[in-house]
């Protein structure tokens, strides 16, 4: 137990403690716009996201990995609070987290398991490309300086490490950058100009306040559930994209467990449903975070710099953000899968292409992967009916017909085309030893068959196939 706490907390303490600095500096501008998007004040994001972030440090299933507030989440709380205020979208952070615990109790993430690469794939680059695509908004009515911090801090972040690694580049380039924006004049957008940092309000105990009736219940269960698939999928994927970064491997249904814990609790702080984020996921794991002190670190900084060392905070440059968001851009998207396209089947490139699309297109991450998932099986379906193979072997007594692969809805059909109705033969043998009947269309396709058999009055023997079909 002493060696698993040291391993988990202690085992990396230098490199954890900057990583979760750094990390940071990408929650900061992620967290402010999380809160436009759902219509909330921005201290609701931000208490949200040090609240998740204390809680799945302790109890999720992935270290390292960095779970908060998340915009895939916030587009589900829009319409609600616009049509029944801030105090329902609590209630259903609180319904959210209940949710995803019980999919951790009855252990839903070996689900993840049937996600292909290509959908992967297409998740990782559609979230680089929706990232980029979020800082877009920062250039609109900017100077020149605008342009030339962000060239500056990207220069900074792949130049440093060549002569100096002890600490990350993207913290020494903010740092660099604030200091510049302290001491040079000019037209700097700081996070001060985007959003006012006020925590007068802060509550750390609210029970919602709303009418404990079914009524509420039935306004903020669709709502609850599509966050918490929403939540399962990002964060299932990104534990998968982590745990292959640091070749490792973690407990999916315990990160459910450890994010619906997260999210209950943050709804009776006054917050918002959250969820890992693979973008401050990567940066963490990228400068070195590995055990959970990482992501403690980030929320214990964070709670600093919004309740001590506000001064600071509001005068970090958007550019500077902007700069290390783009640097995630370029590492997080899958570039090696674009050089090797053209070794890579059409149909995992074609799946990865359609689910990259769907995802920017409408912003909704768990319609991609559900077309991506849904297209792969309709490809493993057309490709398993293709492998059917039917022998026959013809007598004057007998007509034979060795089947071997896949019968199931799909290739039931090629069966049938297969067998000769009209053959003269007395008797046949229908041979499905080495077959596999998988479900009731083949079953009945079976049944079919030898009830046309029959009634041509010929004698059918039928091999039965292995125990598990029978």
């Amino acid at each position: 137990m002493l060696l698993r706490i040291k391993q988990n907390w202690f085992s990396n303490i230098r490199a954890d403690v900057l990583a979760g600095i750094t990390t940071v500096l990408a929650l900061i501008p992620d967290s402010l716009a999380f809160a436009f998007i759902a219509g909330v004040n921005p201290m609701i994001s931000i208490l949200s996201s040090i609240s998740i972030l204390i809680l799945i440090s302790f109890f999720g299933g992935r270290s390292a990995m960095v779970s908060t507030t998340a915009g895939s989440m916030a587009v589900l709380m829009t319409a609600m609070v616009a049509t029944h205020g801030v105090e329902y979208l609590f209630a259903a952070t609180i319904l959210t987290g209940i949710i995803q615990f019980l999919m951790g109790v009855f252990k839903l993430g070996r689900w993840m398991s049937f996600v292909p690469h290509s959908v992967i794939t297409g998740f990782i680059n559609s979230l680089a490309i929706l990232i980029f695509i979020s800082q877009l908004r920062y250039f609109e009515n900017q100077s020149w300086e605008m342009y030339a911090m962000v060239g500056v801090t990207l220069l900074m972040i792949y130049i440093i490490p060549k002569f100096f690694k002890a600490i990350p580049s993207p913290l020494l380039a903010v740092a660099a950058m604030t200091l510049l924006v302290v001491f040079v004049p000019g037209s700097w957008q700081t996070v001060g100009d985007i959003a006012a940092i006020d925590t007068s309000a802060i509550s750390w105990f609210h029970i919602p306040v709303v009418p404990f009736t079914l009524e509420t219940l039935w306004i903020i269960l669709p709502v609850a559930l599509s966050l918490a698939v929403v939540g399962y999928s990002e964060t299932l994927l990104t534990q998968t994209i982590i745990d292959e970064m640091t070749d490792s491997r973690s407990d999916k249904d315990k990160e459910m467990r450890g994010q619906g814990i997260a999210n209950t609790v943050t709804g009776f702080v006054g917050g918002m449903a959250g969820c890992a984020l693979i973008a401050e996921s990567a940066i963490n794991v990228k400068v070195g975070g590995r055990g959970r002190l990482s992501t403690l670190v980030a929320a214990i900084m964070l709670l600093l710099l919004v309740f001590v060392l506000d001064d600071i905070l509001n005068i970090i440059p958007i550019a500077a953000l902007v700069g290390v968001m783009l640097m995630v851009c370029i590492e997080v998207f899958d570039w090696s899968y674009i050089r090797q396209i053209k070794s890579k089947p059409l149909a995992h490139t074609f799946i990865m292409v359609v689910t990259t699309i769907v995802m920017v297109s409408t912003h909704n991450l768990a319609l991609g992967v559900v077309i991506g998932v849904l297209m792969s099986v309709l490809v493993y379906a057309y490709r398993s009916a293709a492998q059917l193979d039917v022998e026959k072997e013809v007598s004057d007594s007998m007509s034979v017909y060795r089947v071997k692969g896949q019968l199931f809805f799909v290739s039931s059909n090629t069966l049938l085309d297969q067998i000769d109705f009209a053959d003269s033969a007395p008797k046949v043998r229908l041979d499905l030893s080495a077959a596999h009947v998988w479900d009731h269309t083949a079953r009945q396709t079976l049944d079919k068959i030898v009830a046309r058999l029959s009634d041509k009055g010929k004698e059918v023997e039928v091999v039965k196939p292995s125990k598990q079909s029978a």
